[in-house]
């Protein structure tokens, strides 16, 4: 069992979960406990300030490996979680209940308000939204940072999945192509997506009783595969109030009056991007592993079985979201951000607009 009677323990504990309980994919797995472990990044001097970063569904702790270090190089103790039923094999989601996931937040973001003066949040598609809900409960909660936030899927019939999981533990079992990397899921159980549908039904109840007033950073892109992402825009316009606050929108101009909503194209010829995917927001195009010269390259991207061994053959590909397809180009999976460097520094200063709240 793993304790958490600090963030250290908690640590510990778990690279020695994932050492033992493991499916490990590659020939280092020194090197794959390290990518999916909780992280902490420290800055040069005393922390007033700390950040907790929380990952997505079927994710880890590696989506926050690039935006890490920025936040620690500007004054902030950071940490990230590893959510239970991550990190070791899909199989290990079958039976996770999202309160393991809301308790696990709760006792770390409590460990780290005894640490620092102002605490935010931060997270990524799932995680997003187990972040804003707790945001909306704890009024020491300073701000949020949330990238690609799930709080409503682009499927109509999400709300199916936890009536079927009993019958079908597996949704997906005929995948003709997947990828298994070692810092995220191939592969998701029903009661996964069960997981996330709570988490979207109970942010979206928790945001419909109480606005967040404190300063919060929300990027989208307009062709997300995975997100409502017209309805994130309608709830940052609505419920998200602070001036300082910031919706990041990458595609053609929505339709809104928000002053607050930046706006930056996402198709971009010279890096031979289409547009922009639900994933690759957090990632620099630096990343060793998603950047545009990464060891990897995501060709299971929803596009025809020639396109997709054009891309698995190394021939040069353009990138997008999950099912973009256009006849005379085979598109991978967009990985990485080539506005990673503009977004960091839009961030910094949300974050800075936030008033330091006293401990009690």
């Amino acid at each position: 069992m793993i304790t958490q009677v600090t963030f250290d323990d908690y640590r510990l504990q778990t690279r020695q979960w994932l050492t033992e309980h493991r499916l490990f994919l590659s020939d280092d797995p020194a090197a794959e406990v390290e990518a999916n472990s909780p992280q902490e990044w420290r800055p040069a001097t005393k922390p007033q300030k700390g950040i907790l970063l929380v990952h997505g569904l079927g994710d880890s702790p590696y989506s926050f490996t690039d935006i890490g270090p920025v936040l620690a190089e500007n004054g902030f103790l950071v940490r990230t979680l590893l959510l239970p039923g991550h990190g070791t094999r899909p199989g290990d989601m079958l039976n996770v209940q999202i309160d393991q996931w809301r308790a696990l937040l709760k006792k770390q973001t409590e460990i780290l308000e005894q640490e620092v003066d102002q605490v935010y949040l931060g997270g990524f598609s799932t995680g997003a939204n187990l972040v804003t809900e707790l945001a909306l409960q704890d009024e020491r909660i300073a701000g949020l940072v949330l990238f690609s936030p799930a709080f409503e899927s682009n499927a109509p019939i999400d709300w199916l999945a936890p009536w079927v999981q009993g019958m079908m533990p597996w949704l997906r079992t005929d995948m003709k192509y997947r990828h298994d990397i070692y810092v995220r899921y191939g592969n998701m159980p029903t009661n996964g997506f069960s997981q996330y549908y709570y988490s979207s039904e109970s942010v979206l109840n928790a945001l419909s009783e109480k606005a967040f007033d404190k300063p919060t950073l929300v990027v989208v892109s307009e062709a997300d595969s995975v997100v409502d992402v017209q309805r994130v825009l309608a709830l940052f316009t609505t419920r998200f109030t602070n001036p300082n606050s910031r919706l990041i929108w990458y595609g053609a101009p929505p339709e809104t009056e928000d002053a607050r909503v930046l706006v930056r194209s996402a198709s971009l010829p010279e890096w031979r991007i289409s547009n922009f995917s639900h994933m690759g927001m957090v990632f620099s195009p630096d990343n060793p592993l998603y950047g545009i010269n990464g060891q990897f390259r995501m060709c299971w991207n929803g596009q025809s079985d020639a396109h997709y061994q054009q891309c698995e053959n190394g021939e040069e590909v353009w990138y997008s979201a999950w099912g973009y397809e256009t006849e005379n180009k085979a598109h991978a999976r967009l990985t990485f951000n080539p506005y990673f460097a503009w977004q960091n520094d839009v961030m910094l200063k949300v974050l800075a607009s936030g008033s330091v709240v006293p401990k009690p």
